[in-house]
């Protein structure tokens, strides 16, 4: 089968022998796969995610030197199933997967490791466990967004966001514009979006963005004036004195009064939710700095390298700052579904199509904003 394989950074297409699923693996005919911002960084990073992975407990993650195919946003046909497999899935059912496979108990993750070829490539394994059919008739193109868009679900979820909360995200590739259509899907009724490049603001206003700042002009923190969120501790200060002088004059101990406006949320500070995709070094301090008081940061961006905040910050402005990772089966399940069933505005995020012999030239490209978002890989494509 022909393949795209990585070594030492080239990307060269090459003839390999078709992968043979294992007990409880099945083999799909790949139709699209979805080119990564991890793809992007192993091209030019692999020892450094993979030192990082192998503090995580994982040695196999890829590097440079070996050959490995990458790709793990995958949609496909099944056209073979291995042994010990339930059967309950028929052969050319249209599908997608959680890119994970075990082998000898050894779990990998498909198209980021050598021991686990990905959807570069005419045919790739997966897990049938971890296998899902593509409802609805569902289109090829919007069904390869599942698996980043269940990062993005994954990240929602995280942030533990209600339809009145306020959301900012910082960052308008891929995986932000995910996480725009994710939280717009859930009714979050305000959705400020920040991104320097215009071609990523026109697609975060398609997404579904209701305000859409370029952060070389204006603030996205500007944009939350007016929602009551405070920012300097002073004002706080004054404020919680007003009102222990106002508990004073109330004709029950000021404790018990406190006690019960707790319990009706009252005392609960206002804070926005800030997804922070961006990823680069000094991003998340930035952020720290800028961002109201009480605030939940989510940093979804993947930051290459070691990078240096102020803990101070985030300790003296009370902020909550979560990091995320991948999605559990249900929520990829959920995120197919929610594809399926329309509640997604996804599809302003695929801008382009490449066959195999297009894959280098497609990773030159993505390194342009305002050119791509994501492309997809479509190996009939000749």
């Amino acid at each position: 089968m022909k393949a795209v394989t990585l070594t030492d950074g080239r990307l060269e297409v090459a003839e390999l022998p078709r992968p043979r699923p294992a007990p409880g693996q099945l083999l799909l005919a790949v139709r699209r796969c979805g080119i990564c911002g991890s793809d992007l960084h192993a091209r030019k990073h692999a020892d450094e995610l993979a030192d990082v992975l192998a503090v995580c407990g994982y040695p196999r993650y890829l590097r440079p030197a070996q050959q490995v195919v990458l790709g793990h946003e995958i949609y496909g046909d099944v056209v073979e199933r291995g042994p010990s497999t339930t059967g309950r899935i028929r052969i050319g059912t249209p599908v997608v997967a959680v890119p994970l496979v075990r082998r000898d108990q050894q779990v990998d993750g498909i198209g980021l490791s050598a021991d686990a070829p990905g959807g570069y490539a005419e045919h790739v394994v997966v897990q049938e466990s971890l296998t899902l059919p593509v409802p609805n008739g569902l289109a090829p193109d919007i069904a390869a967004l599942t698996e980043p868009l269940a990062v993005a679900w994954h990240a929602v979820n995280r942030a533990e966001v209600t339809k009145k909360d306020v959301a900012v995200v910082l960052g308008c590739g891929p995986v932000g514009l995910a996480v725009i259509a994710v939280l717009k899907s859930r009714g979050v009724a305000t959705v400020v979006a920040s991104d320097y490049s215009p071609a990523r603001r026109a697609l975060a206003t398609r997404c579904g963005a209701d305000v859409v700042v370029d952060p070389a002009t204006g603030s996205p923190w500007s944009a939350l004036d007016g929602h009551g969120f405070v920012t300097a501790m002073p004002v706080e200060y004054a404020a919680g004195i007003d009102a222990m002088e106002g508990l004073h004059r109330l004709p029950v101990p000021w404790w018990t009064a406190w006690r019960a406006l707790d319990r009706l949320g009252a005392t609960r500070p206002k804070r926005p939710v800030v997804f922070e995709c961006v990823g680069v070094p000094g991003m998340i301090d930035s952020v720290l700095a800028a961002a109201p008081l009480h605030s939940r940061i989510v940093v979804v961006g993947v930051c290459m390298g070691a990078d240096a905040f102020r803990p101070a910050l985030a300790v003296n402005k009370d902020l909550d700052l979560r990091f995320v990772v991948g999605y559990t089966p249900l929520e990829f399940r959920d995120t197919l579904h929610a594809l399926a069933d329309g509640k997604l505005a996804v599809s302003p995020i695929v801008t382009g199509h490449v066959g195999l012999d297009g894959v280098d030239g497609a990773f030159t490209t993505l390194a342009d904003p305002e050119v791509h978002a994501k492309i997809l890989i479509d190996p009939t494509i000749r």
